[in-house]
């Protein structure tokens, strides 16, 4: 970390619901203080370079606010108030772009549009008074991201760090029906606590979302290291030399001894999830193969399974009870000694698995309300496996299931609304849910738990392309887009060393 002195400031990241204390612990690690966990979102506090860190090496985070307002607004006129006494000139240079995104609960503001124009009015009246001029609006791509919240009469005003959904990695150059979300991916490998130190599987990897993720935690890779910018690199007190010390800083960085293997049986998902591999450059950690499960053999080496089936819900199969059925035949009879990881919506689909669940977590999938189950396979009879000293349930893990209502209250696995908006970006925005009163370990919630909701922006996706297995923030295709170099120790063949050209703001490769 920077050893010079800055002023700490608020700062807000979300997530989904049920991955806030993944979020915490990364945040922790990372250094953040004050970490209190909220709903779908983790507060802490840290100065510029925590702020451009979390953007950029934080897995489960979706979006990075920096609260500048906090204040009570009972009306549109108070609204509208509250907003022009800030000092807007320290934001907005002039000829600079912005753009507001409102998310509002309360009984006086119905409307998010109505509050978006209220603030949009309120900026704009004010430059017009002082210069004489007004800032433009950009939907699209605006120098500056606004984000306000209103939970009925309290308001909180930030700057948008991200800019696009932090989920957008950069490296997905195609993609099949319903894929994982990167976020949520990242956030169920956390939780199974693997980091590297076996064998990985997934057997029905669709675009590779999962291995892919799985690799850049195992080698300890920020994810942030694909994207083409963050919202922040157009903000007037950006510091360039930091953000390249920081996108340049690969000291973490770490060896992978293991293999991370992903089976799909369609083949058109196999190419897809080779070609996201070899656009992140992680061919030397990931193997995609086209198998079916029901062909599936003990592997060679310890491992562990993580997968995401179809629930029949965005994506589904022939015979859904039979696809579940086969999984608990080929886990029973060819995966013993190892642990499997399942996450999925229905619960006759986990029925017909017919293996005890060691844990059940709940996550979102979008909008469904989903569980996460762990499923510890073992040799023979269980109890010669018990005699021999093995463990198929931790206390802890027995503490958490033990606490059955914070799962499975009057649920039924189905949907939380009747009414509700395609996510387009496949990240948490509007959707309110239940609060659960335990954590996914059985853990009391802090009672400072805040209630936050988010949304994200619409903007088309840009994909970020690679020249020579590595990322590239311009988007340009080189003549030898995806080739594979072995780099430092014969692994590091997704980045390369970046200068940046602070006219041009961008960074180019040297060659």
């Amino acid at each position: 970390m920077n050893t010079t002195m800055e002023q700490e400031f608020e700062l807000i990241a979300k997530t989904f619901m049920g991955l806030e204390n993944v979020l915490a612990q990364e945040l922790t690690e990372l250094g953040a203080n004050n970490v209190q966990i909220g709903r779908r979102m983790v507060s802490f506090t840290g100065g510029k370079e925590m702020m451009y860190r979390a953007n950029f090496q934080l897995h489960t985070a979706i979006r990075i606010l920096k609260p500048i307002a906090h204040f009570k607004a009972r009306s549109a006129e108070d609204m509208y108030d509250e907003v022009k006494k800030i000092d807007w000139s320290r934001y907005i240079e002039k000829g600079k772009t912005f753009s507001v995104d409102s998310v509002v609960y309360s009984e006086e503001f119905r409307n998010s549009r109505f509050v978006t124009y209220k603030v949009k009015d309120a900026i704009v009246d004010q430059f017009r008074e002082k210069t004489g001029d007004r800032p433009n609006i950009s939907v699209t791509n605006p120098d500056i991201r606004l984000n306000i919240h209103i939970a009925e009469d309290t308001a909180t005003l930030s700057l948008d760090s991200s800019g696009e959904s932090l989920h957008r990695r950069g490296y997905r150059q195609e993609s099949v029906e319903a894929p994982l979300n990167e976020v949520l991916a990242a956030g169920m490998i956390l939780m199974t606590g693997w980091k590297g130190e076996c064998d990985f599987i997934d057997p029905m990897c669709g675009s590779g979302t999962l291995p892919i993720e799985a690799a850049l935690i195992a080698r300890n890779i920020a994810p942030g290291v694909f994207r083409k910018e963050f919202a922040f690199e157009k903000w007037p007190d950006f510091d360039a030399d930091l953000f390249e010390e920081i996108y340049n800083d690969d000291s973490k960085e770490r060896g992978f001894d293991h293999h991370i293997y992903g089976y799909d049986i369609d083949m058109k998902a196999v190419n897809t999830a080779r070609m996201n591999v070899r656009a992140a450059g992680l061919t030397q950690s990931v193997t995609i193969e086209q198998q079916d499960f029901k062909d599936f053999e003990k592997p060679a080496q310890p491992a562990i399974i993580v997968t995401n089936p179809p629930y029949g819900e965005r994506i589904s199969t022939p015979n859904l009870l039979g696809t579940y059925k086969m999984i608990g035949e080929r886990l029973k009879h060819s995966f013993g000694g190892n642990d499997a990881w399942i996450l999925s919506y229905r619960e006759e689909c986990f029925e017909q698995i017919g293996l005890k669940p060691s844990i059940k977590i709940p996550v979102y999938n979008g909008s469904l309300e989903c569980e996460f189950r762990k499923y510890s396979m073992f040799e023979g009879k269980m109890k010669v496996f018990r005699e021999q000293g093995g463990i198929v349930q931790t206390e802890e893990e027995k503490k958490a299931m033990a606490e059955k209502h914070r799962f499975k209250k009057e649920r039924e696995f189905k949907k939380r609304f009747e009414e509700e908006e395609e996510n387009e970006e496949g990240d948490i925005r509007s959707f309110k849910f239940h609060s659960f009163e335990k954590n996914y370990l059985g853990e009391p919630r802090r009672e400072e738990r805040r209630d936050w909701h988010g949304k994200e922006s619409r903007r088309k996706f840009s994909r970020d392309d690679s020249r020579d297995g590595r990322p590239r923030r311009d988007g340009r295709f080189g003549k030898s887009d995806f080739a594979q170099k072995p780099g430092r120790n014969g692994s590091k063949d997704y980045k390369t060393k970046r200068s940046f050209d602070k006219k041009e703001r961008r960074f180019e490769n040297e060659d």
